[in-house]
Parts: structure tokens; C-alpha cells; sequence
């Protein structure tokens, strides 16, 4: 069973030797990167938007890493938005996309062929288009055709999982400025200084006992984990946590949000990973049998004698916080975490402060982001790179 290692996510020069790419560290320019994207969107001119009629609908091309882009915005769109947000992460592109309509295409290198090829659709129809990715790009190239705006991303950006907020943030003022989602420009300042603050609390040289993204990674690392967000806002975090989780510390995890995916997750709470579904499971041949504890564990299993130790469920819980919630979503937020807490899943609950909708899921992400890449610090891997994927990529996979 894995074990995260308190001391090499501890080590300040262990951490060093094994981020060979300064991938904390470019999570913790998050909010550096909303003040710089906002100012590049502003030289990119997207005041003009300001003059141009709210489009019919909007469509956001996005895929991989890029993809929560589209995720947020469309959560974000839904309490305030009169038009219609969807996503896609390649071709074709819908037939009732047309003049009337804008497309959102994001490409951190520019060169993704979904996104690439569904502006260029989008440019041939007539359609508005915003788009964001590197400059001197064909992503950049078509914008210029169809006379739509291109924000670039800051040079020397190489990857979409520390770089969210650079390709975001230009999507969320563009939308903001066309009365796509409510964003006053204070609430940037905001969120930018949240994401400040979270990068301090989960600093490198905060130890174990006190750094939060630590202490959510030392409970998730040795289980099967679930994240859970308590509704659609939260949701788009749990995905974004599962996806790091997978991504950049090897872990594969399920996600889901309330109330579709109470009744799923709550069924795992009978399996073989919790205390209720191992009780009926008797020792193996040779072994010596024992007494199941709190977490599902045999407290005298021999690691010698008897088969090699499940590990148990884990339960991440996202929850809004410093808001109204609907009392039957907070009720069944708390059942479920009864349920968790009664079969012995390991649980860790996560909640945000108050503020507008978009600083408190920059809060539980930027957390989750850390969460993950400390993950895989604590076993020793290097949260930038893998072999597996880089062979994806070499056989022409984005």
C-alpha cells in the first residue's frame, strides 16, 4: 500500500531534487498570473467587447489540461448568464454555431487540433471568436483572420496544470466585459489575492502539521480516494482534484458532486474498501485471521503471512463555505459524511471562505492543486513529468 513520506515533502532540497521543473512554484504565482493575464487581456483590447452585442450562446473549445476552463465558465454562467454555455474539446463544430454565436478557444502552445480546428470553423462561419494561447501561434494566426481577439499567455509558460489562471482569467474578463457572467473587476483583485494566500498557507516550508494541502495529502495517499463537492461550484473542483490526482501524482480517484452522486458514492461505503464490506471477508489460507479496526484494517495482519493489505476508502469533501447553503444540500452533505464516518472511511472535508462564486473555487482548487503535487512528492515521484504521458505526446497525442 502507498505511504506518503513526511520527510521528502518536508525536505526543502528533496523537494528541489524532485520538482525538476519548479512545478510548486508556478502554482504559487496563481494569483500573479490573474494580475498579468488581466493586464495582457486589457493590451489585447478586450474593451472593445464592451461595443459588441451579447452573443446568442457561447461555446468553449478546450481539451486536456485547458479543459476546466470551459468547466468554470459554464458554473459560473449558469446563475447569471441569459445565453446558453457549452464545451467541446474537438470537432465538428455544432451546426447552430454561426454569426451570432461566440466561440472561446484556449491553447496553451496554440497548436491543439480540437481548438485550433474549431476556430478556424468558428472564423469561417462568421462567428465571434476570443481566444487564448501563445502568441505567434496558428491558434494566434487564425484569430487574426477571422478579426477576433487573441489574448496571448506570459512567454515561458510550458504547462496547463500550473498555468490555469493565465489561460482563464482572460476567458472570465472577456465574458464578464459581453454581460456573460457577473465579474466586477474588484472580485479579480480578490481572487488574486485568495490565491496569494493559499500558495503562503501551502508553502514548501510549512511542515506537515500545519500546511493544509500536506495534511489532505497524507490522508488521501494511502487510500482509494473519492472527491466529493456539496454542488455544482464544488463539483468543478472535485473534477479538477481528480484529474490532478491522476495527472500528477499517479493516483487514480472517482469524482462526483451533490445530489447526483450521493447515491454512487454512498454505494462504495458497502465494498471492500471500508469496515462494512470487509467484515464478511475471511483471512486467507495461511494467514492468521484477526479483528477488522476502524478503517477496514486487520490490526495483527503479518505483512509476511497474510495477503498484502487493502487500502481503505477515502472520502474528500468539498464544501462551499461563507454563503447560504440550501438547507437539503447541507443536509445531505452531512449525511453522507456520517455514512463515511460509520464505516471507517477516512474523511477530510475542505471549505471555502466567503466571497463571489469565482474566489471561493480558486480557493478549493489552488488547495487541491498543491494537495495533488505534494501527493507525489510524498512518494517520491516528480509532479512534472512522466514517461507515459510523454510518449502520448511523442506519438502526436495533446
Amino acid at each position: 500500500m502507498p505511504q506518503l513520506d513526511e520527510a521528502l515533502v518536508d525536505d526543502l532540497d528533496e523537494v528541489q531534487r524532485l520538482d525538476s521543473r519548479g512545478h510548486l512554484r508556478a502554482l504559487a504565482t496563481a494569483g500573479a498570473q490573474v494580475r498579468e493575464a488581466t493586464h495582457l487581456a486589457v493590451e489585447a483590447g478586450v474593451d472593445r467587447l464592451d461595443r459588441e452585442e451579447r452573443p446568442r450562446a457561447v461555446l468553449v473549445a478546450a481539451l486536456g489540461g485547458s479543459a476546466v476552463v470551459g468547466e468554470v465558465l459554464t458554473v459560473l454562467a449558469e446563475a447569471h448568464s441569459p445565453v446558453p454555455v457549452s464545451q467541446r474539446a474537438a470537432g465538428p463544430l455544432p451546426a447552430w454555431v454561426g454569426p451570432m454565436d461566440l466561440v472561446v478557444a484556449v491553447s496553451l502552445s496554440g497548436r491543439a487540433p480540437g481548438p485550433l480546428g474549431l476556430a478556424a470553423e468558428a472564423g469561417r462561419r462568421g462567428a465571434q471568436l476570443v481566444t487564448v494561447g501563445a502568441a505567434e501561434s496558428p491558434l494566434a494566426d487564425v484569430t487574426a483572420r477571422a478579426r477576433g481577439l487573441h489574448v496571448p499567455v506570459p512567454r515561458g509558460v510550458v504547462s496547463s496544470r500550473t498555468s490555469l489562471w493565465s489561460l482563464l482569467t482572460p476567458v472570465l474578463v472577456a465574458s464578464a466585459t459581453l454581460g456573460v457572467v457577473d465579474l466586477p473587476t474588484p472580485v479579480l483583485d480578490d481572487l488574486a489575492d485568495r490565491l496569494d494566500a493559499q500558495a503562503e498557507a501551502c508553502r514548501p516550508s510549512s511542515e506537515c502539521f500545519v500546511n493544509p494541502a500536506k495534511i489532505a495529502a497524507q490522508t488521501l495517499v494511502e487510500t482509494v480516494p473519492v472527491v466529493l463537492g456539496d454542488g455544482p461550484l464544488m463539483g468543478v473542483a472535485a473534477h479538477r482534484a481528480v484529474a490532478g490526482l491522476a495527472r500528477t501524482a499517479r493516483i487514480p480517484a472517482m469524482c462526483g458532486s451533490l445530489p447526483d452522486a450521493a447515491s454512487q458514492v454512498v454505494a462504495t461505503f458497502g465494498g471492500p474498501y471500508t469496515a462494512a464490506g470487509g467484515q464478511g471477508v475471511s483471512a486467507p489460507s495461511g494467514g492468521r485471521g484477526g479483528r477488522v479496526g476502524a478503517a477496514g484494517r486487520d490490526i495483527f495482519a503479518d505483512p509476511f503471512l497474510d495477503a498484502p493489505e487493502e487500502p481503505p476508502l477515502g472520502l474528500l469533501m468539498l464544501r462551499e463555505g461563507g454563503r447560504d447553503i440550501p438547507p437539503a444540500q447541507s443536509s445531505l452533505a452531512d449525511l453522507v459524511l456520517q455514512e463515511a464516518h460509520d464505516v471507517g472511511v477516512r474523511v477530510h472535508e475542505v471549505s471555502s471562505e466567503a466571497g463571489h462564486p469565482a474566489v471561493r473555487l480558486a480557493e478549493v482548487m489552488a488547495l487541491t492543486d498543491f494537495l495533488s503535487t505534494y501527493a507525489a512528492l510524498g512518494l517520491g515521484l516528480d509532479p512534472s513529468t512522466n514517461p507515459h504521458v510523454a510518449n502520448l505526446r511523442a506519438a502526436g497525442h495533446p
